[in-house]
């Protein structure tokens, strides 16, 4: 109920103008309404030329394939770059995936992070609806055309002990509760994953190096998360869940004002941001360029245990894409599905944000370089990073709002 109360007394904010609504008016604890220049001020130390080369940055480590040395150079680049950018109290979570790498049927649970893969439970399905593109994983490393990022993927993926990086942004009032925004920064397919999830990484960084500059300020922590195994069936997130949701709003030690697991108050995932060009045609081939009416999907679960809390929480931040994004709008759907939201679904208000409908769009084959080789910078145009960027420009408002930040003047 707390959460719930937290999230409507945040929409009525940010819906409102300026300082319209007072510190008794608000649950008690939760932070004032915040001048809208404050917030605009965050939203626009975001850049899209950072935002390119952090996704750049990414791509230098190939696919990121789990389960390979090219995954585990990536991890250690995105915990230096943390801490670069002034989270410094980064914490891996391990885990054992014995299962090797293969594509799961589509109706088939996800493996978890111990390899074991549980009996198939229903999902969300989607009625299919006009034109449908090829999808699938490319599995032919010899289907790259570039011989240098050949040879970065070149090594195949092994069973084995997993990591997955993240950082934490104290709270200054609240360090108990916390939201988790995140990515997940392993790809397949033999491209450079710079869309999946690239592009949702970079965002996620991008962010954590503006809410922890030295000058800002927020009373409820922010937690940075990076999953790893996403490809594999959400095992970094799963292995996330099961090792720390029974530790939420634990002091520990006692008495030192330490929460090392923060009571959840919502989860926000960013995965594939870019692209967003339409049906495909007859054809089965997508426009090249990106279709003007190019928007921002926040998703939900209808579904979960939290549907109601989340729901709230996907207007919130549609609310904060209009208020704050610079080129594309936002729009609410009710159907998240695979991605790494979905093991805290039940347990917290959980969202997603993405370029397209999961199940409608990007399940029909409207994103001819997901999980392809040409998921490679050169395939983006600055359209499509503008995209993302306007995805990152909406959580940063949100979560500005939800944390109650403040830039120390």
């Amino acid at each position: 109920m707390h959460i719930r109360l937290v999230i409507v007394a945040a929409v009525a904010a940010i819906a409102a103008p300026p300082c319209a609504v007072s510190a008794q008016e608000l649950v008690p604890g939760f932070a004032a309404a915040r001048p809208d220049s404050t917030v605009k001020s965050l939203v626009d130390r975001l850049d899209l030329q950072r935002y390119k080369e952090t996704v750049r940055g990414l791509t230098n480590f190939g696919d990121r394939r789990q389960g390979t040395a090219r995954n585990r150079a990536a991890i250690d680049w995105i915990e230096a770059q943390l801490k670069s950018y002034g989270c410094t109290n980064t914490e891996r979570v391990h885990y054992e995936y014995t299962r090797r790498q293969i594509p799961l049927p589509s109706d088939s649970a996800p493996a978890r992070g111990r390899g074991v893969v549980p009996p198939p439970t229903p999902r969300l399905t989607n009625p299919t609806k006009g034109s449908r593109g090829p999808s699938g994983v490319n599995m032919k490393p010899e289907l790259q055309s570039d011989t240098a990022l050949r040879r970065i993927n070149a090594e195949p993926d092994t069973p084995g002990p997993r990591e997955e990086v993240f950082c934490t942004k104290v709270g200054s009032i609240h360090p108990e509760e916390m939201y988790i925004v995140s990515g997940h920064m392993d790809g397949h397919g033999f491209g450079a994953a710079a869309n999946d999830d690239g592009s949702g990484t970079a965002l996620v960084m991008e962010l954590a190096r503006v809410l922890n500059a030295p000058d800002v300020v927020t009373d409820r922590s922010i937690r940075f998360a990076l999953w790893n195994n996403e490809e594999t069936g959400l095992n970094g997130a799963h292995a996330y869940v099961d090792q720390r949701k029974d530790l939420q709003g634990k002091e520990s030690p006692t008495g030192s004002g330490k929460y090392p697991e923060p009571k959840w108050l919502g989860m926000i995932q960013h995965d594939m941001m870019m692209w967003d060009h339409g049906m495909p045609g007859p054809d089965g081939k997508v426009s090249a360029e990106q279709r003007r009416e190019a928007d921002v999907n926040v998703e939900f679960a209808g579904t979960s245990k939290f549907a109601a809390e989340a729901a709230r929480l996907a207007w919130f931040f549609r609310n904060a894409n209009d208020k704050y994004a610079t080129d594309y709008p936002a729009a609410v759907g009710d159907r998240m599905s695979n991605t790494d939201s979905d093991p805290f679904k039940d347990l917290v208000a959980s969202i997603s944000l993405r370029e397209n409908e999961r199940l409608a769009h990007t399940g029909s084959g409207w994103n001819p370089t997901w999980h392809q080789p040409i998921d490679v910078m050169s395939t983006f145009s600055d359209k499509d990073f503008r995209l993302g960027l306007n995805a990152a420009q909406t959580t940063l408002a949100a979560i500005a709002h939800l944390t109650g930040a403040t830039i120390k003047r």
